[in-house]
């Protein structure tokens, strides 16, 4: 089941994304995942940090995946865990979060995205626009910022700008 997470999910997510990024296989190295994640995030500055997004949640008798949006449009996080990969989840996560970004009529989505995401990204529209490396003790981690055009909302027309046979 999709739902927007709470507050009171944000330890378990932070848990989720730690498992995520340590799970095999990976495109990166073990000290390299080390580098990016050495333990689950929690406590104020996750919860400030999720709470300022809108977060798309996979619940399958618990967290299993998430997706978040800050204002601006940029997909700030997606994580699956290890054995929710593969079955679709991904694609529906990230559709909650442009469903979500069109009625807020944000015009693009942005993100970077970590070498085992940018397939699945490219998957669901979104263009490469440059590869990146960040540096984190003493590791790089190569990524790609990516963005996807959203389709602009169409208001409906006001009934006194609608042309009928009797106003012709």
């Amino acid at each position: 089941m999709l739902r927007w997470a709470t507050s009171a999910d944000f330890d378990d997510l932070g848990q989720l994304m730690f498992d995520a990024i340590h799970a095999s296989p990976s495109p990166y190295s073990p000290a390299q995942r080390q580098a990016w994640l050495s333990e689950p995030r929690s406590g104020a500055d996750w919860a400030a940090r999720l709470a300022a997004q809108r977060v798309a949640l996979l619940d399958l008798d618990g967290p299993r995946g998430f997706a978040t949006l800050r204002a601006d449009g940029y997909v700030d996080m997606v994580f699956l865990a290890a054995q929710a990969r593969g079955r679709g989840y991904f694609r529906a996560l990230i559709d909650k979060i442009v469903t979500d970004a069109i009625a807020q009529r944000i015009p693009e989505l942005t993100t970077h995205a970590s070498l085992a995401a940018q397939g699945p990204f490219a998957a669901l529209g979104f263009e490469h626009v440059r590869d990146e490396t960040v540096s984190r003790d003493g590791q790089t981690l190569a990524r790609a910022f990516m963005r996807r055009a959203l389709p602009p909302v169409i208001a409906p027309l006001s009934a006194d700008l609608v042309s009928t046979p009797e106003t012709l």
